[in-house]
């Protein structure tokens, strides 16, 4: 492990996660509501991005310290595992990206399409980038061909059980998978599969503590990234 490297990734990740109370209380709306313009008691935020307590009256808008910690923590894991490789970069930038869409997620069973879409297109092109670099561990086509198949699957499963699955999944299937596909089809389907079996232990858990019940609605998003997080760590240390 790259210590120093570490360390840095650490530091980066805090300091980006702070940044994500604003923009978590701001797209935490429903489909048809607009984005939020102000703090909960009504005093206007200036801005997408910034911590999550307002200035005016100090009331909390969005959780900085828990986007903090894990937007560090994902950072220092995904830098220890990828060592000095190009794509190593191509994380970190986006660790925060993940860490905002499974915080809103969380809150409002929503995935907002401004956050999937440049995802999936800021994935393939920065790996496209770091495949042109001196290195690197990964294929871009096999990315590529990753998100497609990855939201694909996801794609198929919202058409066999559309209570259960929302389209912004399957626009997250795709990023996740060129991600996940730029180690191979081994670690996509690793990745793939421990997000469904980390949702699918969320789901069991609520109906046995009889907090939900078979039918309930869960936000899958949350686990997706948790098993690509998972998948890319794999990949990190194997390749």
């Amino acid at each position: 492990m790259n210590l120093p490297l570490t360390l840095a990734a650490a530091a980066w990740g805090a300091g980006a996660g702070l940044l994500l109370g604003r923009p978590v209380h701001r797209l935490s709306v429903e489909p048809d509501e607009p984005w939020r313009s102000a703090c909960p008691a009504g005093h206007p935020f200036g801005g997408w991005l910034g911590f999550g307590r307002c200035r005016a009256c100090g009331g909390e808008g969005g959780p900085p310290v828990a986007g903090a910690v894990l937007t560090a923590l994902a950072c220092a894991a995904l830098a220890a595992t990828t060592g000095l490789r190009p794509e190593a970069a191509v994380w970190l930038l986006l660790a925060p990206v993940t860490v905002l869409l499974a915080l809103v997620d969380l809150r409002v069973h929503r995935l907002p399409d401004v956050l999937t879409l440049p995802l999936a297109a800021a994935a393939a092109a920065l790996l496209g980038l770091a495949a042109l670099l001196p290195g690197h561990a990964g294929s871009w086509p096999t990315a590529l061909l990753g998100g497609l198949a990855l939201g694909g699957g996801y794609f198929v499963l919202f058409l066999i059980n559309p209570a259960g699955m929302g389209f912004g999944d399957v626009k997250l299937a795709v990023g996740l998978g060129v991600l996940l596909g730029w180690y191979g089809w081994a670690i996509l389907l690793a990745g793939a599969l421990l997000g469904l079996v980390l949702g699918a232990v969320y789901g069991m858990g609520l109906v046995v503590v009889r907090r939900a019940s078979r039918k309930t609605a869960i936000p899958l998003g949350p686990f997706m990234i948790a098993g690509a997080f998972g998948g890319l760590l794999l990949g990190g240390l194997t390749s």
